[in-house]
């Protein structure tokens, strides 16, 4: 009988959710300090370095249990797949690509308001999920579907609901999903 082993299969997405884990529990330890100090996104001062590392860092940070809990399953459900297919590199870029674009695009249109979690980038996966079967001149039937569902509740939501939540994220993600899926499977 072979025996079974346990194998580090995603590399990026593992080490990601490991380390918002650990940024979790360090944000609790602090009581939210250093959430505040590295993993928030929010309108500080330009001459603060430290305002440059949040845009990348501010996917790591999470509110809560809750938060941390929706944002991992999603990444660890589509996230090996991803990886699997496009390799470790690729799906890095997506998320720090995605992390910049959601951090800079709430600085400046949301000077009011702070930013934290992987939303933009589970919206990210999940529309460059739906371009795993692309071919070349043709647009997934999946691919329609899962962007009027996903990024239209968000277009509601974020005109019709006043929550924390950070709408345009999700729709900034699912959009550099859908660019980077279509890209990435056009060259195939």
């Amino acid at each position: 009988m072979k025996k079974l082993k346990i194998t580090f299969n995603s590399p990026v997405v593992l080490g990601f959710i490991f380390v918002s884990l650990a940024v979790l529990l360090l944000g609790f330890a602090t009581l939210g300090k250093s959430n505040e100090l590295l993993f928030v996104t929010y309108h500080s001062a330009l001459t603060n370095p430290l305002t440059y590392v949040r845009f990348f860092t501010h996917v790591l940070g999470h509110s809560g249990w809750e938060h941390y809990i929706s944002n991992a399953s999603y990444i660890l459900l589509l996230g090996p797949m991803l990886e699997e297919k496009y390799g470790s590199k690729r799906i890095l870029q997506v998320m720090v690509i995605t992390a910049l674009v959601t951090g800079l695009m709430n600085y400046i249109l949301f000077p009011n308001v702070a930013l934290c979690g992987a939303s933009g980038v589970v919206f990210a996966f999940i529309l460059l999920t739906s371009f795993t079967s692309f071919k070349n001149g043709e647009i997934p039937l999946t691919f329609i579907l899962v962007a009027v569902v996903f990024l239209g509740q968000q277009v509601y939501e974020g005109v019709f609901l006043k929550d924390n939540i950070s709408n345009l994220s999700h729709v900034v993600g699912g959009i550099i999903g859908s660019f980077v899926g279509y890209k990435l499977n056009k060259k195939q």
